[in-house]
């Protein structure tokens, strides 16, 4: 069973967003609306229909903003369990990069931002090989070599999946827009803070950064 089995129960359902209640998310609702994190593709997935809440009139699917929230918690509280030096994320997407590179330095991780080279994680002959403990994606489908070089170690992986995204061998799933500029930025941020949170639990932990921060340029 993989870790996202183990995580998700099998009864869980998309919920309403309209009628979360207040102080139950990380960020107010609105913030998500506004970002985009819950707008997903026309295209959809098998695998990723559990975390879908509803179709839009233009044939958009939107994913369940409880369940993203849910997740990033989860997702923080598994990347706090391991040495920040072996926790490697990375990112094929132009509008992925700068929030990757800036999660790994604010976390203590490592990034591979733009082109992953063949054989990083599975050949020690490289200079860029690496031996991480668990993968952050920000797209199974782009960062497909990431992805399966992970699955031949034995690693666990963290993914930020679209609706169109296949999550066979994604271990703890978070539904997420991984297009978009803002969402991607909103997501990295999110998740950046609750594991810096998760780290020291009960203790009021400085995070200075704003969103904002984490936007690649236009």
């Amino acid at each position: 069973m993989s870790e996202d089995e183990m995580m998700q129960s099998d009864s869980t359902q998309a919920g309403d967003g309209q009628d979360i209640a207040p102080g139950e998310l990380l960020i107010p609702e609105d913030t998500y609306l506004t970002s985009g994190v819950h707008i997903g593709t026309q295209q959809k997935s098998a695998s990723m229909r559990r975390f879908v809440h509803k179709v839009r009139f233009d044939g958009l699917h939107v994913l369940d903003i409880r369940e993203t929230d849910r997740r990033i918690r989860l997702a923080a509280a598994f990347l706090a369990r391991f040495p920040a030096d072996k926790i490697l994320t990375v990112s094929q997407r132009q509008y992925g990069q700068k929030p990757v590179r800036i999660f790994a330095k604010q976390i203590g991780a490592v990034s591979f931002a733009d082109r992953f080279v063949p054989g990083c994680l599975t050949n020690p002959s490289l200079a860029e090989y690496f031996e991480p403990k668990v993968l952050v994606v920000t797209d199974p489908a782009t960062d497909q070599q990431a992805l399966s070089e992970a699955v031949s170690i034995g690693i666990p992986v963290v993914g930020l999946c679209d609706v169109n995204n296949e999550t066979r061998d994604v271990d703890l799933v978070i539904p997420a827009n991984n297009k978009g500029r803002v969402a991607l930025a909103t997501v990295y941020w999110l998740l950046t803070r609750e594991v810096l949170r998760a780290r020291s639990p009960g203790v009021e932990v400085p995070f200075p950064l704003s969103m904002e921060d984490f936007e690649a340029a236009l």
